[in-house]
C-alpha cells in the first residue's frame, strides 16, 4: 500500500470520486438526437462546466463545435518556467444498447459484489475525467498543481463526428500545450500499467440498397424479384474472405505488429467469446486487432423477426465500420470501401453509400522525454514496469492535436482494461483502478514538471 503524501491524498479523494461520478453517469448523454434527447448532453456539460468551475479553473467555456454539440473547456495558468499540460477525456457516451442485458441500471452508478462500479460511460470516458480532477485535487492537497493545465472535455467523440477537431483547426491557440495526456485509453490488462502507442482510424458509411417500387408477396414473386435484404447480405459478406480477413481492393491486409503479444487465450477470455466458436482472420491476435484494417457491420436496417411479412424487400440499409491501421490513410481507405460497396452489388441493385465519418489512425512516439516521466510515474504508482500496447479503437481528435501542436508530446493512458467492457453491456470501472491511475497522472504531471527542460528550439 502506497504511504506517500500524494497517495494518502490520492486515496482521500476517492469517495468524492465515486459521488461525482455517479452524477456524471446519471445523465444520459447520448450525443445521439434520434436515440436520447440532446438536453441529456447539455445536462452533461454544464455539470463539467460547473466542476472545472469549482477546481478554481479560468476561462471555463462551452465550446459550441460545428457538429452540433458542445465539448467544455477551462484553464489553470502555467507556474513561472513551467510546462502546460492538456487533459482531455470525453462526456458523451455509447447508447447502452440492450437494457435488458444490464444486470443493473446502465445510468444508475451500481457497486457489485465484485467491487466493481458498474454504469455507462464509467470507464469511458466519464471516469477520464474524474481521474483528471481527482489527480489535480491531490496534488493540490500535496504542494499544488506544478504545471499549467488545459482541460478539454468533448461531447460527441462516440459519434465520429468531428466537431472538437474542427473547432481546434479554426482556433489552434486555445488547446497549445506542451504535452497532451488522453484518459481515453487503458491498460493492457488490469493492475498493468500501459501506455497506448497506436490507434487504427476508422471510416463509417451507410449502404442503401434499393430494387423495387414497393414490396412484394414473397409466394408471389419470390425467386425472381430482386430481394433488397439479401442484396445487401451479399455486399456484406463481399467485405470478408471465408477466414474473416477483410478484404477490399486496394487495401493490403498482412500487417503486423512488433511488441507486446496478445495471446489468442486471453482475447477470447476478453472477449467472452463462445466455447467452439472460432476467431476471425488470420496473424497473431495483435496483427488483427492493431495492425490490420478491420470491417464491422454496425447495423441493418430490415424488417424484425417480430412482425415479419412473407414479402420480398425492395430497399435495405446497413452501417459498415472500417478500422483503419497506422500507415494507412483514412480517406483513402473510405474511397477503396465506397468503391467496393458499389460494385459488390447482385442483380444490377440500386446502391448508395454515404459516409457518416471518419478518422485518421494514430502512432506516438514512445520515445519521448513525457514517456520517460510517465514510466517513472507507472512504476512508482504501481511497482511494475510500463508496458507500451497497441488499441483497435480510434480516436479522431488525436491528429488533430498532432497537427495542430507538433511540438506536444501525446500520451495516451485511462480506464478502460479489458474487464471494463466499454461499449458494450454492463460497463465498468475498477476503484482501485481509478485509484492506481490517477495517483499515475498526479505522479507524472509532478515528474514532468521537474524534468522539463523547456520548449523544444525552432
Amino acid at each position: 500500500m502506497h504511504t506517500t503524501p500524494l497517495a494518502q491524498a490520492v486515496r482521500a479523494e476517492m469517495p468524492r470520486a465515486r459521488a461525482e461520478l455517479a452524477e456524471l453517469v446519471s445523465y444520459p448523454s447520448v450525443a445521439d438526437p434520434r436515440q436520447f434527447p440532446p438536453e441529456e448532453c447539455e445536462k452533461a456539460a454544464q455539470w463539467v462546466a460547473d466542476a472545472l468551475t469549482a477546481e478554481g479553473m479560468e476561462d471555463v467555456a462551452l465550446l459550441h463545435t460545428p457538429d452540433g454539440t458542445a465539448s467544455v473547456y477551462g484553464r489553470l495558468p502555467a507556474p513561472e518556467g513551467a510546462p502546460t499540460v492538456l487533459l482531455y477525456a470525453h462526456y458523451d457516451v455509447q447508447p447502452p444498447l440492450d437494457e435488458s442485458g444490464w444486470v443493473t441500471p446502465p445510468f444508475e452508478l451500481t457497486e457489485r459484489e465484485d467491487g466493481r462500479w458498474y454504469g455507462r460511460g464509467a470507464a469511458d470516458c466519464k471516469g477520464g475525467l474524474i481521474m483528471h480532477l481527482a489527480a489535480l485535487r491531490a496534488l493540490r492537497a500535496d504542494g499544488g498543481v506544478p504545471v499549467g493545465i488545459k482541460v478539454v472535455v468533448e461531447g460527441s467523440e462516440e459519434q465520429g463526428t468531428g466537431g472538437l477537431e474542427r473547432y481546434v483547426e479554426a482556433h489552434p491557440q486555445l488547446l497549445a500545450a506542451d504535452a497532451i495526456v488522453i484518459g481515453d485509453c487503458g491498460n493492457f490488462r488490469m493492475g498493468l500499467p500501459t501506455v497506448t502507442a497506436t490507434l487504427r482510424g476508422m471510416t463509417l458509411v451507410e449502404v442503401a440498397v434499393r430494387t423495387l417500387e414497393g414490396n412484394l408477396h414473397s409466394g408471389q414473386f419470390g425467386g425472381a424479384a430482386p430481394d433488397a435484404l439479401a442484396a445487401v447480405i451479399r455486399v456484406l459478406d463481399s467485405l470478408m474472405d471465408k477466414d474473416g480477413n477483410t478484404v477490399i481492393e486496394g487495401l493490403p491486409v498482412d500487417g503486423t505488429w512488433d511488441g507486446l503479444e496478445y495471446s489468442e487465450e486471453d482475447f477470447r477470455e476478453d472477449a467472452k467469446v463462445l466455447e467452439g466458436v472460432g476467431l476471425r482472420g488470420s496473424g497473431s491476435v495483435a496483427d488483427r486487432v492493431w495492425a490490420r484494417p478491420a470491417v464491422t457491420v454496425l447495423g441493418i436496417e430490415c424488417p424484425g423477426v417480430v412482425g415479419f411479412t412473407p414479402s420480398v424487400q425492395a430497399s435495405a440499409k446497413a452501417v459498415v465500420s472500417l478500422r483503419v491501421p497506422p500507415g494507412m490513410d483514412a480517406a483513402v481507405a473510405q474511397e477503396a470501401l465506397i468503391a467496393h460497396l458499389e460494385a459488390a452489388a447482385p442483380w444490377d441493385a440500386r446502391v448508395s453509400v454515404t459516409a457518416l465519418g471518419q478518422g485518421q489512425p494514430f502512432r506516438a512516439d514512445t520515445s519521448s522525454p513525457a514517456y520517460t516521466a510517465m514510466a517513472e510515474a507507472m512504476r512508482a504508482a504501481y511497482g511494475r514496469e510500463m508496458a507500451i500496447a497497441g488499441q483497435g479503437g480510434s480516436i479522431p481528435l488525436c491528429n488533430t492535436l498532432r497537427a495542430t501542436y507538433p511540438d506536444a508530446e501525446i500520451l495516451l493512458i485511462g480506464l478502460s482494461e479489458p474487464q471494463a467492457r466499454i461499449h458494450a453491456v454492463n460497463e465498468s470501472v475498477d476503484p482501485g483502478e481509478l485509484e492506481s491511475m490517477t495517483l499515475t497522472e498526479a505522479l507524472f504531471l509532478r515528474g514532468y514538471a521537474e524534468t522539463w527542460d523547456g520548449p523544444a528550439e525552432g
